[in-house]
């Protein structure tokens, strides 16, 4: 997008906000405390292996490249053209299939909460309904959207602090749900392997900030610092949130759809009457916490692909700015278009909201993961093609600490993807399931490609 045509309103703590409701994803904690006591070995370990070399990698391209556009800049800058399209194709495909996922337990936790004898299809129009309020809060300038993800990113600290609180309250009138040994901390590759890549998952997003550069105040100074402090926030929250989940809940018990409002509706029948009033207080706030996660994530996915049409390598409708709001439109109307076809054929053979969710979610996250698998390479390739350009922050440690750091990253990348392809135990046709991700993954891949193509021929770009 041209420099000079968007107002500079993102802040410092705009920034720090709008990373913490971007990468805690309560849709997620349920699916990643379902590996058991052992995923506080695996949240540990990601952090240090993973979650702050990711962190420090994209602190430092977002201050030295801090451009609209984000990751699609700098894989562009590194390798070219065909590799940033294909990243921001992919980056913007996956919000458009994820939505479906987290509206689908938008729906089931509406229903947990306030009409238990909701059927499939109720709850999928309602999930319908929730993808075309978010392109709309989307299309809103964004001085006016990004207090959605401001105000998201509290209610899910929140909601997280509280879930580890009665966790321990649980844990002082019932004691723990589940067994806590030091062996029930080691990690089990059996379980460990369907549910693993739902950690990486969940720490993923520093970058999407940088999409909207040319919207920030101090994008040099403010994205490094938002960024570090942001993680040590998140780590904290996720632990707590899971803490509070296993100590509540038994592992036969936790649902990958329903499980923190399950955790929430068990610890006030503690309560008495006021238990019943806090369900419905918290059953709204996380209700909240899942339209949050989809106005943030289509606030930056959006912003990606635009940059990228603008400059002739998509179809230009993608790139077509509103007359008043300068946010993506277009993008937004197809986006909730891809949703909504995805979420009626996903309803059709589906035998539970449980299946649908896993899913969708599993494709997405596959084709939201690949482009990942550009953006570590891609520091390392601009660390040697283009030491000139002034980087208000480096990662630490020279250039041992920054290959490091970018080889765990392939790394721990490469093994999420690989691993989404083992099933939970709730899908049953697992032929179907990995044919699924193969067939539709393969084919997001080879229109994207063919729109590059066509967009070159048409635009002469």
């Amino acid at each position: 997008m041209s420099a000079g045509r968007f107002k500079r309103v993102l802040k410092y703590w705009d920034l720090f906000l709008f990373n913490v409701c971007a990468i805690i994803v309560l849709d997620t904690v349920a699916s990643s405390a379902a590996i058991g006591m052992q995923t506080f070995f695996w949240w540990f370990i990601s952090l240090f292996l993973f979650f702050i070399p990711y962190g420090l990698i994209t602190a430092e391209l977002g201050s030295a490249w801090p451009s609209e556009g984000g990751i699609y800049v700098w894989v562009k800058e590194a390798f070219g053209e065909k590799l940033a399209v294909m990243t921001s194709w992919l980056y913007w495909v996956n919000v458009a299939l994820w939505m479906p996922s987290v509206y689908v337990l938008f729906s089931g936790t509406l229903s947990k909460v306030f009409a238990p004898d909701l059927d499939i299809w109720s709850q999928t129009i309602i999930a319908i309904v929730m993808i075309w309020i978010t392109v709309a809060a989307g299309i809103l300038e964004l001085g006016k959207s990004k207090w959605i993800p401001n105000i998201g990113a509290v209610v899910k600290a929140f909601v997280l602090v509280s879930l580890g609180i009665l966790g321990v309250y649980w844990i002082f009138i019932r004691g723990f749900a589940n067994p806590f040994t030091a062996s029930d901390l080691l990690p089990s590759w059996s379980t460990t392997l369907a549910y693993l890549p739902v950690i990486v998952y969940n720490y993923m997003g520093f970058e999407l900030a940088s999409s909207a550069g040319e919207e920030i105040v101090d994008p040099k100074r403010d994205v490094p610092k938002a960024i570090v402090f942001a993680g040590a926030a998140i780590f904290i929250l996720y632990v707590l949130g899971t803490f509070g989940l296993l100590a509540v809940l038994p592992l036969d018990k936790l649902s990958i759809v329903t499980g923190i409002i399950d955790a929430i509706t068990e610890v006030s029948g503690l309560l008495g009457p006021s238990g019943e009033i806090m369900i419905v207080i918290f059953g709204i706030l996380i209700l909240y916490t899942f339209f949050t996660n989809m106005v943030t994530w289509t606030i930056g996915a959006n912003r990606v692909v635009a940059s990228t049409a603008q400059e002739g390598l998509l179809p230009k409708s993608l790139g077509h700015l509103h007359g008043r709001y300068m946010t993506p439109d277009y993008a937004y109307y197809l986006t909730g278009i891809i949703g909504t076809v995805l979420l009626l054929g996903n309803a059709i053979p589906a035998e539970s909201i449980a299946s649908i969710f896993w899913t969708i979610f599993a494709l997405s996250s596959l084709i939201f993961l690949i482009p990942y698998l550009f953006l570590f390479p891609a520091f390392i390739k601009l660390r040697y093609s283009k030491p000139e350009v002034p980087r208000p922050y480096t990662v630490p440690g020279g250039r041992i600490i920054a290959w490091i750091s970018a080889v765990l990253g392939e790394i721990f990348i490469a093994m999420a993807c690989l691993f989404f392809f083992k099933p939970p135990e709730e899908i049953t046709d697992v032929v179907l399931y990995e044919a699924q991700l193969i067939g539709i993954t393969a084919l997001v891949i080879v229109v994207g490609y063919l729109l590059y193509v066509w967009s070159k021929r048409r635009y002469g770009s």
